[in-house]
């Protein structure tokens, strides 16, 4: 039996076409957002997770946690998180 490597973005299209899964994966959005805009920091200013832990005070663990959304961060985390990223926590009610 020969496997067919599926692009993700193909596979999420066509999964996020059952309803149930949609209202699953439209919950999970402000953690997606959160997990994108740390990363997209972090990465535009060439840092590590190590080194963003430092600058925060804590260990890499908590920033890879929180990049692979195994963390549910405090907003004083998250103020601590932008003072290191030299950027504004601003949250949101839309």
């Amino acid at each position: 039996m020969k496997h067919r490597h599926m692009d993700f973005s193909v596979w999420k299209k066509q999964a996020l076409q059952n309803p149930a899964l949609r209202t699953e994966y439209d919950k999970l959005q402000p953690e997606f957002a959160l997990i994108r805009a740390v990363v997209e920091a972090r990465t535009k200013r060439g840092l590590t997770q190590t080194e963003l832990a430092q600058r925060i005070g804590t260990k890499q663990s908590v920033i890879s946690r929180l990049e692979i959304g195994r963390a549910n961060p405090s907003v004083a985390f998250l103020k601590k998180l932008a003072e290191a990223l030299n950027s504004n926590l601003q949250i949101r009610f839309t």
